[in-house]
């Protein structure tokens, strides 16, 4: 991508405030050899590799990579960031419990070498917060961290971020810098490969992150059928058969590069506009694989190993020609990702995995779209993803934890990332195969041999028959009841995706249940909408759409009044902020269907992150509408939703309430 602020971590200040200090120089040390499985570890291999554009386990069950990366390990800390605030274990915990079932961890070339040669640090960890990890170097924090990780049913993918260990390292544009040779990258990919070999808790390696560069800017990346030192495709080739010698059984991803030349040009061609050349096709950095419909990576025996892996931003990252006019889901699909890279899913070649997507929410209302769009594309077609990323100190993306590296930003976890985590039956899915995802009492997740229990992975390739057409009923002017016939299956069929359009627009997927019922609760009056439903089964097939049915609201609210009442007050607070709630109660004489809530900020105040409501903000005023399950009020209930604010906590002067 565009040069960016996004590994910019400013920790000086937080690693002063709990007394810690600068990382310490390199210190050779006398390692232990790397921890295998444990002995309580699941006797099935959590072994993954790819059938078509799906990728599957060893005994050919689909799954579904969907997690989230957490750097630090490939800065100049060379560790986990947020250690110094947050102890180890309860960050692993709750990114499993919360259904994150892969963590990409960003490392550096330098770092591998050093560790191949006995060189440590110890890290800048907070040892009050974390006791666990006193005496322990960064190597050995990683290896703990192994541990844990396997005791909470999460995989894990390595990313070479950068050559060198530096917090802008992903800024240069090529895997080589310096003393850091392209062999010398293999030979460190080669060194943690055999490490851990027998360790199924490393299950992929992402071989270099955003490849870039521009014909007028070198060194830069390209990609074609030469063995020429800046050819990415053939670097991703060489180091993923130097890694696939040791360990046949690893994924090996793929991304793209930054530019690929137009049909008629070469990459001799001048760039001759440097912001955006006629002779070149640009994209995100790492997101441009059209090169692959040319020449397309080729790993001999272990070509059932590959996974192309792009990235993809919003406009609050970088301002891309596709965000200067109106765009939606499927213009961005028909203009940005089809040609970049969705073709190779839909082509059959390989699957994808976009190793990097995510940014701040409730800031601007084009970088919610584009993020809504990407969620909602990659949920219908099965897209793999790595949502970046966990941590709250990446400059121009923000994180799923907020600055204390303790609380979640629950706004961004549930409207954006959670829709599109592995779940099936109400529970996350993970990648192992005897753990449960959050370990092996969680109730909030399953682990492979439970979501496949009773059969239809194997190889299943059957799809569902298509489902009845959806039939409408209990109309309002919000609301609607759709019911439909069961598709049939050879295996089963587990759930139901439900799309809708809105009058002559795009269907898109709003809901997946398991059973033939579904009640939407968000549709506006007199609007028109196309309803039609689908079906996938236990092995990730996906039936014909049923044909669809039109329906119109009518005007209204549906018999009664509806009215509601909105009560702020200030929960607590401290030095420069504040948390509030704010409750809503149906005062009307008729059940409500939803809500909505507006206030101005008083001066100074500006809303950090907010809970049980879907917050939109402009020009300082703040509206929050209701949850698909906090909308509905019977006469007199109420329901409350909460956020945390930086500013004096003053109350509001204008608060308002509506409801339907």
């Amino acid at each position: 991508m565009p040069v960016s602020a996004r590994m910019r971590a400013v920790v000086v200040a937080a690693c002063a405030a709990v007394g810690l200090t600068a990382p310490a120089a390199a210190l050779a040390t006398t390692e232990p050899g790397a921890p295998a499985r444990t002995a309580a570890a699941a006797p099935t291999p959590d072994w993954l590799h790819t059938a078509g554009n799906t990728i599957v386990d060893e005994a050919g069950n689909q799954v579904w990579l969907t997690g989230v990366n957490w750097f630090g390990f490939n800065a100049s800390e060379r560790v986990f960031h947020g250690l110094w605030s947050a102890n180890i274990e309860t960050i692993t915990r709750q990114m499993a419990e919360r259904g994150i079932n892969i963590v990409r961890v960003p490392i550096s070339t330098q770092l591998l070498l050093e560790w191949k040669a006995g060189q440590t640090v110890v890290p800048n960890v907070n040892t009050y917060v974390n006791p666990e990890l006193t005496g322990k170097n960064n190597l050995q924090v990683f290896d703990h961290w192994l541990q844990l990780c396997e005791k909470y049913g999460l995989k894990v993918m390595l990313d070479v971020h950068s050559a060198e260990a530096d917090n802008s390292g992903h800024v240069y544009p090529v895997w080589w810098k310096g003393t850091i040779t392209p062999e010398l990258f293999y030979q460190g990919w080669e060194w943690v490969t055999a490490r851990y070999e027998t360790n199924d808790t490393i299950v992929a390696m992402d071989i270099k992150n955003e490849p870039h560069g521009t014909p007028n800017q070198p060194p830069r990346a390209k990609w074609d059928a030469s063995t020429d030192q800046d050819n990415f495709k053939y670097a991703c080739e060489t180091a993923g058969k130097r890694i696939l010698a040791i360990n046949p059984k690893l994924l090996i991803l793929c991304e793209g590069i930054e530019v690929y030349p137009r049909p008629g040009e070469t990459w001799n061609s001048p760039n001759t506009d440097p912001d955006r050349s006629p002779n070149y096709h640009y994209n995100w950095w790492g997101g441009n694989l059209r090169g692959v419909a040319d020449h397309p990576v080729n790993l001999g025996a272990h070509q059932d190993q590959l996974v192309y892996s792009p990235h993809d931003y919003g406009p609050l990252v970088f301002e891309q020609p596709w965000f200067q006019n109106d765009f939606d889901k499927e213009s961005l699909i028909t203009d940005v990702w089809r040609p970049n890279w969705l073709y190779i899913h839909e082509n059959g070649t390989a699957p994808l995995l976009v190793g990097e997507w995510g940014g701040r929410l409730g800031q601007d209302a084009r970088q919610d779209k584009w993020m809504a769009s990407l969620r909602d594309m990659m949920k219908e077609y099965g897209i793999h993803h790595t949502f970046w990323c966990l941590n709250p100190n990446s400059g121009d993306t923000g994180g799923l934890l907020l600055d204390d590296w303790t609380s979640w930003d629950e706004t961004k976890y549930n409207q954006i990332l959670k829709p599109v985590l592995w779940q099936h039956n109400n529970k996350f899915v993970g990648l192992d195969h005897q753990v449960r995802l959050g370990g092996a009492t969680s109730t909030t997740g399953i682990n492979l041999a439970e979501r496949y229990a009773g059969g239809g992975g194997g190889g299943d390739t059957v799809a569902p028959t298509a489902p009845g057409q959806p039939a409408v009923s209990d109309l309002t002017a919000t609301a609607a009841t759709l019911t439909w016939a069961a598709a049939t299956d050879n295996v089963g069929v587990t759930s139901y995706e439900v799309l809708r359009a809105v009058g002559s627009g795009p269907a898109t997927v709003v809901a997946t249940v398991s059973g033939t019922t579904y009640r939407a609760t968000d549709l506006a009056a007199e609007t028109t909408y196309t309803v039609s439903v689908r079906a996938r089964d236990a092995a990730g097939n996906l039936s014909p759409t049923s044909a669809g049915r039109t329906f119109t609201t009518p005007t209204g609210g549906g018999g009664g009044n509806a009215g509601c009442a909105a009560t702020y007050t200030v929960t607590n607070s401290w030095q420069g902020g504040f948390q509030a709630q704010i409750a809503v109660e149906n005062t009307g004489t008729s059940a409500t269907t939803r809500w909505q809530v507006t206030w101005t900020n008083p001066t100074g105040v500006a809303v950090s992150s907010l809970w049980n409501g879907r917050l939109t903000t402009s020009g300082g005023k703040n509206t929050v509408t209701n949850e698909p399950y906090n909308g509905a009020l019977a006469v007199s209930a109420s329901t409350t939703f909460g956020f945390t604010a930086t500013g004096p906590s003053t109350a509001p002067t204008d608060l308002a309430c509506s409801a339907s």
